[in-house]
């Protein structure tokens, strides 16, 4: 078997299309295809179908995808055994986070790894919970967000929880709720809510805050950018969601826990396996879950 077409046919599976595939590449559509015809020849059996005007994986196809990330996976372990018998881990190490999680984690690691072998690289990614696991593609670590047991999209990955980080609901100075301990469910009744776009974690509090209260939440805005959130919230422009660990403490903002919703996000880290294999790759990690355990039990 060529290692190439089977590193071909995961990266069709990782990112869906064949334009994709190029992209990543740097190859052009058809020169993929012709890489595509090239390994049904040498396998001897049907490895893409058409659907609609994509190709997908036959059975096949996707029996081999699995199979080259094994394959993958047991060669950068037997790569990491040998470095170790050779020289101290080094190389470049990408990371790309969410941009909320990235603030309180990152600093400290890169702070570690300055003057070492191992070089980091960063990117702020703020993207739908299902999209964390599709730049496990281009990047070594991705640093995400989810309220579930599992995030979205990273069933062929491994994930690695970093920090648990409650979610605050927060309100104008001088709304009628700024004094409370908490709030519940049934006192943002009415309230004008600046939310997420659909599909990002902190959505599905607000669909829970809904069902919880027995009536649809005011939505005026969607926005990704927490500072802009603050700014809105600050202004009277309505309620919202904020991360605990990193909200700003701006003149006339007030967050208050959410008694009766469950509001805490995990934050992860995805991998393909055998990136995480690679031993610098694995001493960020382990770097990234000691800073996520420092932040205590309260996390």
């Amino acid at each position: 078997m060529d290692l190439r077409h089977l590193e071909l046919l995961r990266e069709l599976a990782d990112r869906g299309t064949v334009t994709a595939v190029a992209e990543a590449m740097f190859r052009s559509p058809s020169a993929v295809s012709q890489q595509l015809q090239t390994a049904e020849r040498a396998f001897g059996v049907a490895l893409v179908e058409p659907d609609g005007r994509r190709l997908r994986l036959t059975p096949a196809g996707r029996l081999l995808a699995a199979g080259a990330v094994d394959v993958a996976t047991t060669l950068a372990r037997l790569q990491h055994q040998l470095d170790a018998l050779q020289r101290e881990p080094s190389g470049a190490v990408s990371i790309a986070a969410l941009p909320s999680a990235a603030e309180f984690l990152v600093p400290a690691v890169l702070r570690r790894f300055a003057g070492t072998a191992i070089t980091l690289t960063l990117s702020d990614e703020d993207v739908p919970e299902a999209d964390f696991g599709r730049r496990t593609a281009d990047h070594d670590l991705v640093i995400g967000h989810t309220l579930a047991a599992t995030p979205a999209g990273a069933e062929r990955l491994r994930v690695h929880a970093l920090a648990h980080e409650p979610l605050d609901v927060a309100v104008p100075a001088g709304h009628r709720l700024a004094g409370r301990a908490h709030v519940r469910a049934s006192d943002l009744v009415g309230e004008r809510w600046i939310g997420v776009p659909v599909g990002y974690p902190f959505d599905t509090v607000r669909i829970a805050i809904e069902n919880r209260g027995g009536q649809p939440l005011r939505v005026v805005q969607r926005v990704r950018d927490n500072r802009v959130v603050e700014a809105l919230v600050a202004g009277g422009e309505g309620c919202a969601l904020l991360p605990r660990f990193t909200t700003r403490g701006r003149p006339g903002l007030v967050t208050l826990p959410l008694a009766d919703v469950r509001s805490v996000r995990t934050i992860v880290a995805l991998g393909r396996p055998d990136r995480l294999e690679r031993a610098a790759v694995r001493l960020v990690l382990d770097a990234l879950v000691e800073v996520g355990a420092a932040l205590g039990p309260g996390s």
